[in-house]
């Protein structure tokens, strides 16, 4: 039986035990244990332990489509509340169940407008996963997003710190759980990042690391750490290089999340790879993608949703939305019917795109 959440009165914020704390005896150590205790207060341990149980069924029956929310947090354009919740509402109404969102996404302001967009549901009928590494702290937000409060998005991998970035979360979702944590990013402090995960795994049903770093997925494939990895802009009509890392995850039974299947912006239609201006052999790479679509009368949007979806070591994908009308076109092109020979086509068989991000 599921224990009642606490009411909200009695949750402790981690962010009232300093970053910079010292402990005469084990700092770390105890800011660990602060943090379990805390976050088990929020979620209940039974609770967590029912998320496990019933995680790989909801997995077995969900769309292949979740929704990514860094929209919600005003990547590049300012969003309204009615707007994010009217978004996140249609996503529900299609049949959308997967839900991933960052602290980073508008330093907070995804969180809260996804929790406050999903209090109401069936917590069991969902997945939510946010990620861990990065406390938000008084100072500028990232630049990408517009509106954002004035919090930084602070490094801390370690164990300490990723659970309380996890703490925080739960406080901005207003939600009892999430169902995956993952490690956001964290190319610059891998070893950190590895020893810290381990201790997230005791308070979270699934962990997995967040990267667009083919190297850094099979670092904590690798290791053994991780049930979950969300790749992005790696395996994509125009950029193959997860190829092999996606045989590996697929032989020692991990999930991969595919994100960033439009590459930023290139492959939708915009200018951008990897949130820089495309440099002038992708654009053409791009346009061979493109003439073969158009030979067979196909978006371009639809093949880049379809081509990942056809891997099977691809788990699902999530694709971000501004509006309940993006929601609703991402559906329906993922939908499409693409004819059998467009997949034969040489700009879709024959390049080799592995060191496109070298270009």
């Amino acid at each position: 039986m599921t224990p009642p959440r606490p009411a909200r009165a009695s949750r402790t914020r981690y962010s009232g035990i300093p970053l910079n704390e010292t402990d005469s005896h084990h700092p770390d150590e105890s800011r660990c244990e602060e943090s379990i205790r805390l976050i088990h207060v929020v979620q209940g341990v039974e609770q967590f332990r029912g998320s496990e149980r019933i995680q790989t069924s909801r997995v077995a029956t969900m769309k292949p489509i979740g929704l990514g929310t860094s929209s919600l947090g005003g990547l590049f354009a300012e969003m309204t509340d009615s707007a994010a919740r009217a978004t996140v509402d249609h996503a529900w109404e299609v049949g959308i169940r997967h839900f991933d969102t960052a602290p980073l996404y508008g330093s907070g302001v995804s969180e809260r407008r996804l929790g406050e967009a999903l209090r109401t549901r069936p917590r069991d009928e969902f997945i939510l996963s946010t990620k861990v590494g990065r406390i938000l702290r008084p100072g500028e937000p990232d630049s990408l997003f517009v509106g954002a409060p004035r919090l930084a998005a602070v490094a801390d991998y370690s164990a300490a710190g990723m659970l309380g970035s996890l703490h925080e979360s739960l406080e901005r979702l207003g939600l009892d759980r999430v169902d995956i944590a993952l490690v956001h990013d964290p190319e610059d402090h891998l070893e950190e990042a590895l020893a810290g995960t381990q201790t997230v795994r005791r308070v979270v049903a699934q962990v997995g690391v967040g990267t667009n770093f083919v190297a850094t997925a099979k670092a904590f494939v690798g290791a053994g750490l991780v049930d979950v990895v969300l790749l992005a802009g790696r395996y994509t009509l125009l950029d193959r290089s997860a190829e092999d890392f996606l045989s590996m995850a697929a032989d020692r039974g991990v999930e991969v999340v595919a994100a960033g299947i439009y590459n930023s912006g290139i492959l939708a239609g915009g200018t951008t790879f990897d949130y820089r201006t495309a440099k002038p052999d992708i654009v053409a790479r791009v346009a061979s993608i493109r003439d073969a679509c158009n030979r067979h009368a196909i978006p371009m949007r639809a093949a880049a949703i379809q081509f990942v979806l056809r891997h099977p070591g691809v788990t699902r994908i999530v694709v971000g939305a501004k509006s309940a009308a993006e929601v609703e076109e991402n559906i329906r092109l993922a939908s499409v019917a693409i004819p059998d020979a467009f997949w034969h086509e040489e700009a879709i068989v024959q390049p080799n795109y592995e060191s496109v991000r070298n270009i």
